[in-house]
C-alpha cells in the first residue's frame, strides 16, 4: 500500500475508520467555506467522495491521501491530486489540493502535505504540470500555492457555483523538489 512520510504527516490510502473524522471536517462551515459554493457534507457524501478518490487511485494512478498525524494518528484531512473535471478550460491538468480540520490550520501541515504530494507527482508519476485552484479570498490556500513555488496563470469562474477563482500552476521544469 503506497504511502509517504514526512517529518509530522503520513500520506496514506483511505480506511473506513477515515470516515467519522473526514465528515466532521466536512461538517464544518468554516472548513467548507471556499470549496465549492461553500455546502458542509453529510457522512453519506463524505463516504461517497472517499470512495470516488478511491477509484482516481485505480484509474489514474493518484489520487487524494488521506493524511494522518504521525504523531497520534489523529486523521487530519486530505491532501493529494486529482484531475479538476469541474473546470474542465484548464483541462488536461492535474491539481494538487488539500483540505484539515480547523484545529490543524496555522502549523504548516498543509504545506508539508501539499509538497509531499507535489513531489510524489513529479517524481513518482512524471506528470509535466500541476495546477491548485484557489477562491478569490481564499488567502490561506493562495499563500501555500506560493510557497510550493505555483505561480499565478488565471482568473476564472468556476463554473459549479459561480465564484471567481484564481489557477495557479508549476511545470517539472520549474519544480524545485522542498525540504521535508
Amino acid at each position: 500500500m503506497l504511502t509517504l512520510q514526512t517529518p509530522r504527516l503520513l500520506l496514506r490510502r483511505w480506511r473506513e475508520e477515515d470516515v467519522a473524522p473526514m465528515t466532521a471536517v466536512n461538517a464544518d462551515p468554516e472548513v467548507m467555506r471556499w470549496i465549492r459554493d461553500g455546502s458542509v457534507r453529510d457522512e453519506h457524501q463524505t463516504r461517497a467522495g472517499i470512495q470516488a478518490w478511491e477509484s482516481e487511485w485505480e484509474s489514474q494512478g493518484f489520487g487524494l491521501f488521506a493524511v494522518e498525524i504521525r504523531s497520534t494518528g489523529e486523521l487530519a484531512g486530505f491532501t493529494g491530486l486529482s484531475v479538476p473535471h469541474f473546470m474542465p478550460e484548464i483541462l488536461p491538468a492535474v491539481e494538487v489540493g488539500w483540505r484539515l480540520g480547523r484545529s490543524h490550520w496555522g502549523h504548516g501541515l498543509a504545506t508539508e502535505a501539499a509538497a509531499a504530494a507535489v513531489r510524489f507527482g513529479f517524481e513518482e508519476r512524471g506528470l509535466k504540470r500541476i495546477v491548485s485552484i484557489a477562491q478569490v479570498g481564499n488567502e490561506a490556500s493562495e499563500r501555500i500555492m506560493t510557497k510550493l513555488g505555483m505561480q499565478l496563470a488565471r482568473e476564472t469562474v468556476n463554473p459549479t457555483s459561480g465564484r471567481p477563482v484564481r489557477v495557479y500552476e508549476l511545470s517539472s521544469d520549474q519544480y524545485v523538489p522542498t525540504t521535508s
